[in-house]
């Protein structure tokens, strides 16, 4: 006679032992989303820091580094919102850099932000930046813009003008169609409200960031319109000085920028770092976590975070 008891027990057995491994065999699959390359409105976001963690959490993002430009003052805010959310965040900073004529943008991840070095570097940067959005707005006026380092400064919300404030601006009065253009008519060389930056050394911000703990970075290398003989050169100096690594997915990059930038992580024995560089839903085409993954045999910048 057949135990109804006993054959109801290993049943249920044999489901639970069917959905335990189903569980570990999607665990397996897994893999962690990062975002390592963000920006709020503390420097040219359009979101702020609390708004930028929902967002990245709506968008699947395990890990985001929030990367504003020459300024930490967002990390606080993110922070609190993303232990609320169950997010991991990760210090970051981006550092505007003058090299061999070019400005360049190294990230520094996984930083102690209140690092002396550090902030010190940061507030040297922001002096000149808060002196070139003047000397724009003083150049815009003069070629026929009214108020124009104003308008800028509504869009900034009381924090660093930057180009993009005024580029915003000057959308709103209807004198280009997008971003883009109105950066091509007002904001690039030779046009009327042209600056040139005068930023950190390339050694100066290594040093910043490894004196804070953190990991530097080449931000978006494919955008700065190298030849591939000076974008060698640019990483050779830069690992020379104390870099280590590379953006190799980015918002910006293709897939062959993507290819590319991935064999030379490899080739000069740098980790592969990958960032959205989002800025906020105004441009749909960039949108947080919306990234590539990182190429075949490239090691990723999170192995050496804290």
């Amino acid at each position: 006679m057949v135990n109804k008891k006993a054959v109801s027990a290993s049943f249920v057995l044999k489901l639970m032992t069917l959905f335990y491994h189903h569980f570990l065999t999607k665990i397996s699959f897994y893999t962690m989303q990062y975002d390592l390359h963000s920006h709020s409105i503390a420097s040219d976001g359009t979101l702020t820091p609390i708004e930028l963690v929902k967002r990245a959490c709506e968008q699947g993002v395990d890990v985001l580094a929030l990367t504003d430009h020459d300024t930490t003052d967002g990390l606080d805010e993110a922070r609190h919102q993303a232990q609320l959310s169950g997010m991991k965040l990760i210090n970051g900073v981006e550092i505007s850099v003058t090299w061999e004529g070019h400005t360049v943008h190294i990230l520094g991840l996984d930083i102690d932000a209140q690092n002396t070095q550090l902030q010190q570097g940061l507030a040297a940067l922001r002096e000149f930046r808060d002196w070139r959005a003047q000397e724009i707005g003083r150049l815009l006026e003069k070629a026929g813009i009214e108020d124009a380092f104003n308008g800028a400064q509504k869009y900034a919300h009381g924090n660093l003008i930057g180009r993009a404030h005024f580029a915003r601006y000057l959308l709103e009065l209807g004198l280009a169609k997008n971003m883009n253009d109105v950066f091509k008519k007002y904001l690039v060389h030779r046009k009327p409200g042209y600056v040139n930056g005068k930023w950190a050394a390339l050694d100066d911000a290594i040093g910043w960031i490894r004196a804070s703990g953190g990991v530097a970075v080449i931000a978006h290398p494919a955008r700065y319109n190298m030849s591939a003989t000076k974008l060698r050169r640019l990483i050779q100096e830069f690992k020379d000085v104390g870099g280590s690594g590379i953006e190799v997915v980015s918002g910006s990059h293709n897939a062959s920028d993507r290819h590319n930038i991935g064999q030379y992580a490899k080739r000069f024995e740098l980790l592969a770092s990958m960032g959205s560089d989002y800025h906020g839903p105004e441009n749909p085409w960039i949108e947080l976590g919306r990234l590539q993954e990182l190429p075949q045999g490239c090691t990723p910048v999170w192995t050496l975070f804290s």
